[in-house]
Parts: structure tokens; sequence; C-alpha cells
């Protein structure tokens, strides 16, 4: 054969086997590269209806497809830690799901999604329901703060148990050392009048817990007015003038005259007055106790505005016996007292800061607390300033000219 046409055949040849080699090649990458088929697009079909109801429940809610993907969820559901995209993220429910799906059947459990370390836990009450032979509805309801209210009830419930045994028990053992004592009129008198404080205390823990429970129930701010704070300085100086004069403690009024908050002046004065009533039983004779009031502004430029956030502060301070650091993380708590040996002797019930704190909360203020064992203590509440108008403004300039 001519060489050139022994070349022209090796050529031809080489070009076939060159096609037939990319196509194998083409068709094996092809195979390679074909995605997994996307749950989302099978034919499973959410009603619109059911699309509609879902987005205006107030719980999380999502509507589960045969591949455990989330075909359609609400707002609340989308921020929960139960969702992450289109699957579910929490392993406990995923499980339900599953349950449901296999025996279409409605489940219920209660779920405890831990948000990370040093962080909550949400509690969230949980349905699963089947709504076709493909798809699934699951509500999760968050109950953390119900979870909370009812730890603080069953708390609170046990502390006043607690408490409220130990007045009762003095006065019953009371009323049989006077039985025994029927001969003898001067042990008489004693008991009788350890009975009477003991009773006393007792009245007042009761009137405390009523004033707490009434208190919780009640938004200041949904009624809130101007409170006047001279004239709810006043009511609270003579309502303790008796027992300041009794201990020898002088009282003050101090600060800026004629300021005016926004709240409930019942409650405002309980907290103030409470606070007072707590100075005047730590303070030992000549001490003093004074209250001021103040308005104070933040200054401008914080989260990009440009107005001052106003504010009065009000501070009773005493030079008293002082709180050790130790003892400042607790006072608020419920029944706590710092000196347990003088609250005993003067009646304190430990209520009185709780009832502070809530009121001072339910206001949108804060308190503060300074102290130095030996030297007093300052209770500083500090209140948003609502309602400002061009007049107040006027007037608290004017105030500040006149002295």
């Amino acid at each position: 054969m001519h060489p050139v046409w022994a070349l022209l055949i090796g050529l031809a040849v080489g070009i076939v086997i060159g096609v037939v080699v990319m196509v194998g090649v083409r068709r094996a990458t092809r195979q390679e590269v074909i995605p997994q088929l996307d749950p989302l697009a099978s034919p499973v079909v959410v009603p619109a209806e059911v699309a509609a109801v879902v987005g205006v429940l107030h719980a999380a809610a999502m509507v589960v497809g045969p591949h455990d993907e989330v075909r359609c969820a609400n707002q609340a559901a989308v921020q929960s830690s139960l969702v992450r995209a289109t699957r579910i993220h929490n392993a406990e429910l995923l499980e339900l799901v599953r349950e449901v799906r296999e025996g279409q059947e409605l489940r219920v459990a209660d779920l405890q999604v831990p948000l990370g370390r040093g962080q909550a836990t949400v509690h969230y009450a949980v349905r699963v329901a089947p709504l076709s032979a493909d798809l699934l509805l699951a509500l999760a309801e968050d109950r953390t703060a119900e979870r909370r209210l009812d730890e603080v009830r069953r708390d609170f419930v046990a502390n006043v148990s607690h408490e409220l045994k130990t007045p009762i028990g003095a006065i019953s053992l009371l009323a049989e050392a006077v039985q025994g004592a029927a001969d003898d009129p001067e042990a008489v008198q004693r008991f009788g009048a350890r009975m009477g404080k003991e009773s006393a205390r007792l009245a007042e823990m009761v009137q405390q817990i009523i004033e707490l429970s009434r208190l919780q129930s009640i938004d200041p701010l949904a009624r809130a007015d101007l409170v006047n704070l001279d004239d709810l300085f006043a009511g609270v100086v003579d309502r303790v003038r008796v027992d300041a004069e009794a201990g020898q403690v002088s009282l003050r009024i101090a600060g800026e005259a004629g300021l005016e908050v926004y709240g409930d002046a019942g409650q405002l004065s309980t907290a103030v007055g409470n606070l007072v009533e707590n100075a005047v039983l730590y303070s030992d004779p000549g001490a003093k106790v004074a209250i001021s009031a103040h308005r104070v502004a933040e200054p401008p430029g914080r989260d990009g505005e440009d107005e001052q956030d106003r504010y009065v502060e009000i501070s009773v301070s005493d030079s008293g016996i002082g709180i050790a650091p130790e003892e400042r993380q607790r006072i608020f708590e419920r029944f706590y007292r710092v000196d347990f040996a003088r609250s005993r002797a003067n009646g304190g019930t430990g209520l009185g800061l709780a009832i502070v704190k809530h009121v001072v909360a339910a206001h949108g203020g804060t308190i503060e607390v300074w102290s130095q064992l030996g030297e007093g203590s300052t209770f500083t509440i500090r209140i948003p300033e609502q309602g400002v108008t061009d007049e107040a403004d006027e007037g608290f300039a004017g105030q500040e000219e006149t002295g």
C-alpha cells in the first residue's frame, strides 16, 4: 500500500477512536455531577389555606413534607431554634415528626432546647399532627415565661409557708407560757407583750404578701398620671415620723423641688416609704436619713438618637449600719434579711425591698445601692421621665435659676 494511503487510514482510525473516548468521558462525567433529587422539587404542594393559617399563628408553626423538609413556616418558627433553612434543627422534634408520619396519629411533647453555654433554656410545648399522607403540621409554643412564673410562684409559696411558721409558732409557745404563768402577773405581762409583737409582725407580713400579690397584677403605666415628688416625700416622712422619733433618727428632704414623674402615686409612695422605713430601722440613735430627687439626662448620640434621655433619680440615704458586700446581691430577694436579729426585734419581714424592686421595674426604672459597713447606705431609684412638654422644660430651667 502506498505510504500516503496508509497515513490517511491511520489518521482516520485515530480520529474515530478519539471521538469514542471523548463521548465516554463526557457520559461518565455527566453521571458524576448529576445532583440528588431536591425534596422541595417533589410534586407535594401545601394547600393555600393551610399556608395562610400557618402564617397567622402566634406559636411557631411549620408544615413538614415526606422527606422531613420544612415546606412552609411562619416567622416565629424561622426565628426559633427549631428550624434552620428547610430542615428541622432539633433532633427530638425531628424524631417526633417521624413517629407521627409512621403512626399517622397526633403526638404531644415538651421540649427543652438549650440556646448555648451560659444562655437560658427555652421550653416548648409541641404538637405534631398529620395533614395528609405526605404533609405534617408541627406547632411549638414557647412556654418559657410560664415555666419561670410557675417556679417563682412555687418558691414564693414555699417561702411564705416557711416564714409564717416562725411567728405562728412563737405565738403558740407564748400562749402556753402565759397559761403556765397564770399565777405570776409579771411573767404574764412580759409574755403578753411579746405575743403582741409577734402578732403585729405576722399581720405586717400578711399585709405585705397581699400588697406584693396586688402589685404583680397591676400595670402602673396603664393608668399613669403625673406624680408630684414633693407631695410624695411629705407623705412618706409623715408616715414614718413616729418610728423615726422613737429611734432618735432625723429625717430630711433635699434635692430639687417641684419634680414630677409619670406613674402610680400609690405604688411609688409604697416603694419610697419602704426604703425610708428600712433606713430608719437599720439606723442607730442620732443617725440621719435623707430623701432627695434630681433630674438627670443621658448624653445624646446613643443608638443614633440626637435627643437626651431624661430621668428622675430618687435617693434615700442613711448613716446607719451599712450592708456587707456579699449581702448586696441578695437584699432584693423575698424574705431575705441583712441583719436577722435586728429585723426580728423590729418586726422586719424581708418583703420591703422585694416590693421596691417590683414597683421600680414596673415603672421602667432601675434601682442601685451603695453601702459601706459602719457608714450607711444609699438606694437610688432611676425612673424615665415620660411625657415631657415645653412647659415642663421651662419650669425646670426656671427652677434652677431660682435655686
